[in-house]
């Protein structure tokens, strides 16, 4: 490292400190979490013109909507963590995740 910080590849290198993985399976990772934000977002579209058609969403569907993409998102990143070779990490992952949200350590 030199005096103007770590190189280009630097951010690679604490996210694989912090998870505790080499730099490709961070590379890796990162393009799970990638696909699945594509998946969720290209599935709304056609979710939201099925419940709402062209008119304007109910408030009870958005507020539907945000409480649903939460498990619809982490079994999505289940899914592509499985095809890409990460289960493992996911499932580590979504086990610390929702401990958070339930209060859990």
């Amino acid at each position: 490292m030199d005096e103007q910080g770590p190189g280009p590849h630097g951010w690679l290198q604490r996210l694989g400190a912090r998870w505790g993985v080499g730099p490709w399976r961070v590379v890796v990772i990162l393009l799970v979490f990638a696909c699945t934000g594509t998946t969720v977002l290209l599935l709304k579209r056609p979710v939201v013109a099925y419940f709402a058609g062209d008119g304007e969403q109910p408030m009870l569907f958005t507020a539907l909507y945000y409480l649903l993409i939460l498990p619809v998102y982490n079994l999505f990143l289940l899914i592509y963590g499985a095809v890409f070779g990460q289960f493992r990490f996911f499932w580590a992952f979504e086990k610390r995740f929702f401990g958070r949200l339930l209060g859990r350590k």
